[in-house]
């Protein structure tokens, strides 16, 4: 937001109210933390069930003991049951250990070392590998690509997904290998990808004959409603367009059991898999089973995932309108910040007047509010505009989000009168 949309003589009529709002927050002595989407100890508690799972008679359905090496694509039970929910056949998919960004991690760095099936060299002997990164994005996934030293260029997320104008211009490089995708409920801005879109990615022409889409399905079944949203079957959409091995499509049981304890998945070709396993196969003998199963009879079926991501939302729910409420009440009408408005996910992308975002972290910090920084939605921690903020409010409890989205409000006025005082000496 630039300062033309700033309404303001009613800006700064609240000047001396903020001030004394924000003082009253300082004098409060407060350390509230809205800076990851960390699930609440409420909805972990949906999950203890887990810690007696499997129970005695650790043996999967197909009589695989569990307990043993072996199964290097994850026991039938979990995936049959992961398989419905992605609505994707069961030999497309592999089940691993813990969250799919470390699949993710793996997947970049074999392609790396290695180079993937398609690959004419190992990325690492490329003179320069650049990657796609829509934005505002998740910053986890831009920390890898900067880990290797890739060349990351950005896109816009518009409603339905990645500007694919911009997309289609950059695969005509060979040395753009990859793209990030949250394709459900992205984070942070709560987009979800559009078939429309997918089916482009899926059918564009690239340079590169070893380009990757990582389809990260974080938050596929994360609703904020009584609602599942669509989920495409990507690996499908790139085999009919003749691209089969396009997309590495990742989901897991983060945010939905236990973190860091969780069962993570890998859908794609099967050459894909194939090269995949033919490597993971070194790394170890065999993924955890023996959680694998205790998801498997945690959840029991695909509805039963969906009932647990109802409680969820339960308890979600409220925390996302408080937010909302409290943007729409303090900050509607001034021109000063514009919000999303999920229906999923795990955050809310708050866009505050340009140039303003890092102030606006900083003051929040000052009166004891955790931010996560400004810039974090965006490769290299540079947002050009510094204008992005993403507010995380599953931690806290509702009582404590108030108070800390109250005086987040106040920090984005405060700044913004900052930012019109200074443009108008």
């Amino acid at each position: 937001m630039t300062q033309d949309d700033v309404r303001t003589e009613t800006l700064l009529a609240l000047k001396d109210e903020a001030r004394a709002r924000y003082e009253e927050l300082r004098s409060k002595g407060l350390a509230l933390d809205l800076t990851r989407g960390k699930p609440s100890p409420e909805q972990l508690d949906l999950a203890d069930s887990l810690l007696t799972l499997p129970g005695r008679g650790p043996v999967a359905g197909d009589g695989t003991d569990v307990r043993n090496y072996g199964g290097a694509s994850g026991i039938a039970d979990i995936r049959q049951i992961w398989a419905e929910v992605l609505g994707v056949p069961v030999d497309t998919l592999i089940a691993g250990d813990a969250s799919s960004l470390s699949i993710m991690f793996d997947l970049v760095s074999w392609a790396h070392t290695f180079g993937t099936q398609d690959s004419p060299r190992p990325w690492s002997q490329e003179e320069q590998v650049t990657w796609i990164c829509p934005v505002p994005g998740y910053d986890r996934h831009f920390a890898i690509t900067e880990r290797f030293g890739y060349r990351m260029v950005t896109v816009p997320l518009r409603e339905d997904g990645p500007d694919m104008d911009a997309v289609r211009e950059l695969v005509r490089d060979p040395q753009v290998k990859g793209m990030w995708t949250v394709p459900v409920f992205a984070n942070p801005t709560g987009v979800t990808i559009s078939r429309d879109v997918a089916r482009q990615l899926a059918e564009m022409e690239t340079a590169a004959p070893d380009f990757r889409v990582v389809w990260d399905n974080a938050y596929a079944v994360h609703t904020l409603t009584d609602t599942f949203p669509e989920i495409i079957d990507v690996t499908a959409l790139a085999a009919e367009a003749g691209h089969p091995n396009r997309f590495w499509h990742l989901s897991s049981t983060s945010k939905i059991t236990f973190a860091g304890a969780g069962v993570a998945f890998l859908n794609s070709s099967t050459e894909n898999l194939d090269w995949y396993r033919s490597i993971a196969g070194v790394r170890s003998i065999g993924p955890n089973k023996v959680n694998q199963l205790a998801h498997a009879r945690y959840f029991g079926s695909a509805d039963g995932v969906r009932e647990v991501m109802l409680r969820h939302a339960d308890s979600l729910a409220p925390k996302f309108r408080a937010v909302l409420e409290i943007l729409d009440r303090r900050l509607g009408g001034l021109g000063v910040a514009e919000w999303t408005r999920p229906e999923g996910g795990y955050f809310i992308s708050l866009d505050v007047l340009d140039g303003t975002a890092a102030r606006v972290v900083e003051l929040a910090r000052e009166a004891g509010v955790s931010l996560t920084a400004a810039g974090s939605s965006f490769p290299l921690r540079h947002d050009p505009d510094d204008r992005n903020i993403r507010l995380a409010p599953s931690m806290p409890t509702t009582e404590q989000l108030v108070t800390a989205m109250d005086g987040v409000a106040t920090c984005v006025i405060l700044a913004a009168i900052e930012a019109v005082e200074a443009e108008g000496r």
